[in-house]
């Protein structure tokens, strides 16, 4: 992560210097209209001088533009060891924001190039009046984003990388952070009666596990719950997927890795709120054992599962993880995420996550917790016409709608199969819990770079789910839902 570190004089004039401006500076009218530069959020401007003297547009000057223009000033220099950031005139919590949208974008992975590893980004020096209030600012606010590079990191590595075994070492590593790690290996899972989360992992190379991760906080409350989808290859087992794009299911564990990171966030800033993250992971492969269409599963609710596709295989180790986290813990609220299904994608494409739920309050609260940290959320709903369609004639409910596949895929689209994974989902919430499910297919990744970060992985759920937490969370008198 980007060093970031506070000082009221700069150690090397020599340094480049970024300052955030609102207006265009006197002086450099004519400069500014040839580089149509106007100060708004992200924007830069740059004049031919040594060392290097950079402004940066601030815009309205609020969180999000911020950190967008921050993030400006990462892009722009990210080939520069270090940077000055002049932050004398502006308010501590903007510098912080500044600082953080410069870390989120000067992120990369770089872990298995072994030649041609461009320079980067490595420390920002903030020139600041106050260094000791910014400090402390900055120990909060760099929380979340830790977090969130935490999942980057994750979702980053491939899948002979990221097994099932080796993803739940680095969630043991959280330990070190106060962060109490259960790992239920197979042998566990199959005396529970997880038959959902087991059926999945199969034809795995390395078996299933589901890890919980455990904060205490400091308040006497039931905790909130993060329940996360942690497929680290799919395949889509014996409904096999296409051949093309389908080196991108290494992501389809960015749910368990937002969870995860969430975690991190809220044990690095000592959040008062006791947390948990319950976290089903498994490879979806073929295999002589894999599960198959037709198959009726027993989960660990009890109730029997007709499965239709085994490329819906998310929505199983989902049920599975969310009977295991509301029967067990009784949460104040539970929040699942999952990139669950291709459905939100044509709906809401790559700009927002799907929210669905069962208490308007939570949903409200999310959708206005997505909204102050840039990682919007769209409502969706949940019909009793959804429900109805998952209806089976040989067991209690039926995994999903059929593909459609013999028609050439084409009706399958016409399909509303969010819905469908949400309804289904629905029936493993333990009556009277609070539940929302994030479907974050389309925003776990970006193509391109993006306003925080380059192309890859961009750990969305994070910083949402860190600042549900701190908005609803932590105080003690709270024992229900937002």
């Amino acid at each position: 992560m980007l060093k970031v570190s506070f000082r009221r004089a700069s150690p090397d004039p020599a340094l480049p210097l970024v300052r955030p401006i609102a207006a265009v500076p006197a002086g450099m009218e004519a400069v500014a209209a040839a580089q149509g530069f106007r100060a708004e959020a992200g924007q830069v401007l740059e004049a031919a001088a040594a060392p290097r003297r950079i402004w940066l547009g601030l815009g309205a000057g609020t969180r999000q533009e911020a950190e967008i223009a921050g993030a400006a000033a990462a892009a722009r220099l990210h080939e520069t060891p270090q940077l000055l950031l002049d932050a004398t005139r502006l308010a501590v919590e903007t510098t912080c924001a500044l600082a953080a949208g410069a870390a989120l974008r000067a992120w990369r992975f770089d872990a298995h190039r072994t030649r041609d590893v461009a320079p980067r980004l490595a420390r920002l020096v903030v020139l600041t009046e106050d260094v000791a209030t910014a400090k402390a600012c900055w120990e909060a606010t760099s929380a979340a984003v830790r977090g969130c590079l935490f999942a980057r990191e994750l979702v980053a590595e491939p899948a002979n990388h990221l097994t099932t075994k080796s993803f739940v070492k680095r969630l043991e590593g959280l330990a070190e952070h106060g962060i109490h790690v259960d790992v239920l290996g197979r042998k566990r899972l199959t005396r529970a009666g997880f038959g959902g989360l087991l059926a999945v992992g199969a034809g795995g190379s390395t078996p299933p596990r589901l890890a919980v991760l455990r904060w205490r906080g400091s308040i006497a409350a039931p905790p909130v719950v993060f329940v996360g989808k942690g497929i680290v290859f799919d395949t889509g087992g014996i409904s096999i997927k296409p051949a093309q794009g389908m080196e991108t299911m290494r992501a389809d564990m960015a749910g368990a890795a937002a969870c995860a990171g969430a975690m991190l966030s809220l044990a690095l800033r000592r959040s008062p709120a006791p947390a948990v993250a319950v976290l089903a992971i498994a490879e979806n492969a073929t295999d002589a054992r894999s599960y198959r269409p037709s198959d009726v599963l027993r989960m660990l609710s009890g109730r029997t599962v007709e499965v239709v596709d085994t490329d819906a295989e998310g929505r199983l180790v989902l049920a599975d993880a969310l009977h295991y986290a509301t029967s067990r813990f009784r949460p104040r609220a539970v929040v699942d995420l999952a990139t669950l299904t291709g459905a939100i994608v044509s709906a809401l494409g790559h700009h927002r996550a799907g929210l669905f739920g069962n208490d308007a309050a939570l949903m409200s609260a999310l959708a206005a917790a997505g909204e102050a940290v840039g990682e919007a959320l769209w409502p969706m709903p949940i019909g009793e016409g959804h429900r109805a369609d998952l209806a089976s004639d040989i067991a209690d409910l039926r995994q999903c709608m059929p593909s459609a596949r013999g028609e050439g895929g084409w009706a399958a689209r016409f399909i509303p199969d969010a819905c469908h994974a949400a309804a289904f989902l629905r029936e493993f919430v333990a009556e009277g819990v609070p539940w929302a499910h994030l479907d974050i297919a389309g925003v776990d990744t970006q193509d391109a770079p993006h306003p925080l970060g380059p192309a890859g992985p961009t750990g969305f759920g994070v910083r949402l789910l860190d600042a549900l937490v701190a908005a609803q969370f932590e105080e003690e008198d709270h024992h229900a839902a937002p």
